[in-house]
Parts: structure tokens; C-alpha cells; sequence
């Protein structure tokens, strides 16, 4: 980390936990799968079967939405890709609605990415 700015690591830190917390979300997402169409399957009921796969498939469908975008702003960010700080951006707003956890993680990501240093590194003359 030598040579590094202090905002280089902030944006950093950010882009790891965006994929961090992708990931958790993406392994929550196959669980909960797992678990609501494991208790269909258990009942045996053909009905059951049907309506949990149905469920299980609606639930981790948004689930998995909502986490695969940090984990693209995430890489972007780590590559300091300014497509991925306005991205970044983005997704610190939203976060904010997401207590407590996301909520830290979007103010830390707003704070840092509104920051002047951090919009110089993701300038076109930074790279």
C-alpha cells in the first residue's frame, strides 16, 4: 500500500465490502433457495412442491438482483472505473434505506466517492 493516497484506500476498502456484501447476499440467496424448497419437498405434497419452488425462485430471484450490482461496482471501483463511482453512487443511496449495515456502507461509500480526491482518480487524466 505504499504510494497510495489515503482516498485510493478508502475507495479500496469500499470497492471490497460492495463485493463482500454481494456475495454474502448471493450465498443467502442459494440458502434460503434451498431451505424453501426443501420444506416443499419434504411435505411430499405435489401442491406444496410447486408453490415453495415458486416462492424460493421469486425470493432468490430478488435477492440475487439486489446483490450482483455491488458486486460489479465493487471490481469497477477496485479497477477505479468512473462508471463504477457514479454506479457507486447510486448504490449508496439505496444503501441508506438498508439499516444498519447498509446504511454505514452508504454513507461511507457517499462520503468517499463525493470526496475531490477520489473524483481526481477516477478521472480520465488519472489513468
Amino acid at each position: 500500500m505504499k504510494g497510495e493516497s489515503g482516498m485510493e484506500i478508502h475507495v479500496k476498502v469500499i470497492g471490497w465490502l460492495h463485493i463482500i456484501l454481494g456475495v454474502l447476499g448471493l450465498l443467502g440467496a442459494a440458502f434460503l433457495f434451498l431451505i424453501i424448497v426443501g420444506g416443499g419437498l419434504i411435505s411430499g405434497d405435489e401442491l406444496a412442491i410447486q408453490i415453495t419452488t415458486l416462492v424460493a425462485v421469486v425470493i432468490g430471484g430478488f435477492i440475487f438482483l439486489l446483490s450482483v450490482p455491488g458486486i460489479i461496482v465493487g471490481i469497477g471501483l477496485l479497477q477505479f472505473r468512473a462508471w463504477a463511482r457514479i454506479l457507486g453512487l447510486v448504490l449508496g443511496l439505496l444503501n441508506l434505506l438498508a439499516i444498519p449495515v447498509g446504511t454505514l456502507l452508504g454513507i461511507y461509500t457517499i462520503w468517499a466517492l463525493l470526496d475531490q480526491d477520489t473524483t481526481q482518480l477516477f478521472s480520465p487524466q488519472a489513468s
